[in-house]
C-alpha cells in the first residue's frame, strides 16, 4: 500500500486542517472491518457497520452454479481452509489470471453448496494474529446475505448503509469460465430489490464491465486505478494514462468516481498531487485506497514503535491528509470515526 511512499516527514508530525468539502468524506470499510476480523465475512461487515462505516466493500467472485460470493480473489486458499480439505484436493488447478500464473483452488470450480463447507481464515496472520483467533468460525458469504445483513443493521440503527462491491477478474471469468459478472450482478440487484436510488457504488480495475454497466443501468460506477500496470481487459492501456486530464475525461464518460491508490493522491512529501483537482475538473470524485492501521503499511513517520504489526494513530493521520487533499471517500481496514486522535 503506502509503504512505497517515503512520505510525509514533516506534515505527518502535525495535525492538518480539514479542507472545506461539499459532503463529509465517506468511510468505506475495506473488506469489512478487516483489521479486526477475517476479511469478507459477515462478522467483518457487521463490525464495520457498528464502527460507523458509511459503506461496506464486498469483493465479488462467482461460483460454478453462478452465485455471487465475497472473496478478495477467486483463488480460495489464501482466505479459506480449502488447502487442508482432502475432499477437494483434485480441484487444485493452475490458471493464468490477468497475465499471472496462479496455482490453487478457484471459486468458479465450486458449487455454492461445496463452498459452504469451507471456513474463512485470516489472510495475513503474521500482521493480524488476533484475527487468526477467528479462523474456522465463518462461512463464505453470498451477496444476498450481505445485503440482508445491511438491511437488518439499517433497521436497527435507523441509518443508511451503502454497499460498494468490486467485480473481481470479470474478463478472465467471461473468457475462461463463461461467467458474465455484469449479468450476474444486475440480475442479483433486481432479485434483491436494489436500485440506483440506493447507496451503491460498483467498482472494477477493468474498463469494459463498467462501460456495460453504464449502458444497462444507472448505478454509480468507480474506475479503480493503481500506480503501475493497466486494466486486464485493455492490455495496451496504462493506469498512468488514465489519470491524466485527457484520460480522466475519457473515464468520466462511463464512471462517476476514480478509486485511486494513495500514492496517486499524495506526493512523497505528503502534499496533494494534481489528481483530485484534475478528476474534479472532469466531473469525477476520488476515493482513495487503502488506509491500514499496522506500522507495516504506514510510512515511517506515521508509525508507532518498531513492531511491524504495531498500531497507533498513523491511519487516522493518513486519513486526515487524504481529506486535506480533497478526496471524497477513503477505504479503510479499521475504524476512523470517533477515534480520539482525529
Amino acid at each position: 500500500m503506502v509503504r512505497s511512499l517515503a512520505l510525509i516527514a514533516v506534515l505527518a508530525l502535525t495535525t492538518l486542517p480539514a479542507v472545506a468539502q461539499d459532503k463529509p468524506m465517506l468511510i468505506i470499510a475495506h473488506r469489512g472491518a478487516s483489521a479486526e476480523r477475517p476479511e469478507h465475512t459477515l462478522a467483518a461487515y457487521e463490525l464495520a457497520i457498528e464502527q460507523g462505516a458509511d459503506y461496506i466493500e464486498p469483493d465479488l467472485v462467482a461460483t460454478k452454479d453462478l452465485v455471487l460470493v465475497s472473496r478478495h480473489e477467486n483463488e480460495l486458499s489464501g482466505t479459506t481452509d480449502v488447502a487442508s480439505r482432502e475432499e477437494f484436493e483434485d480441484r487444485r488447478r493452475d490458471k493464468t489470471i490477468d497475465g499471472q500464473k496462479i496455482a490453487g483452488w478457484f471459486a468458479e470450480d465450486f458449487t455454492l453448496a461445496e463452498l459452504r463447507t469451507l471456513r474463512a481464515k485470516e489472510r495475513i496472520p503474521s500482521l493480524r494474529p488476533a484475527n487468526a483467533r477467528f479462523d474456522g468460525l465463518y462461512q463464505v458469504p453470498t451477496l444476498a446475505e450481505i445485503v440482508k445483513l445491511v438491511r437488518a443493521k439499517e433497521a436497527a440503527t435507523g441509518r443508511r448503509i451503502g454497499i460498494y462491491p468490486e467485480l473481481k477478474h470479470p474478463e478472465f471469468l467471461l473468457q475462461n469460465a463463461g461467467i458474465d459478472m455484469v449479468d450476474l450482478l444486475l440480475r442479483e440487484f433486481r432479485t434483491l430489490g436494489i436500485t440506483p436510488a440506493d447507496p451503491v457504488f460498483v467498482q472494477s480495475f477493468e474498463i469494459a464491465p463498467l462501460q456495460r454497466l453504464k449502458q444497462r443501468s444507472d448505478f454509480k460506477l468507480v474506475q479503480l486505478v493503481a500506480p503501475i500496470g493497466g486494466p486486464a481487459d485493455e492490455p495496451a492501456m496504462r493506469y498512468a494514462e488514465m489519470v491524466t486530464p485527457i484520460g480522466l475525461a475519457e473515464v468520466a464518460k462511463y464512471a462517476d468516481a476514480v478509486g485511486a491508490h494513495i500514492a496517486l493522491v499524495l506526493t512523497p512529501e505528503g502534499g496533494p498531487t494534481t489528481l483530485v483537482a484534475d478528476a474534479k475538473a472532469a466531473g469525477l470524485a476520488v476515493h482513495a485506497w487503502t488506509v491500514r492501521p499496522e506500522n507495516d503499511f504506514l510510512p515511517t513517520s506515521l508509525r508507532t514503535g518498531d513492531d511491524p504489526k504495531g498500531r497507533g494513530c498513523g491511519d487516522v493521520k493518513l486519513a486526515q491528509m487524504l481529506m486535506a487533499a480533497g478526496v471524497a471517500g477513503v477505504f479503510t481496514d479499521g475504524p476512523l470515526k470517533g477515534r480520539s486522535c482525529l
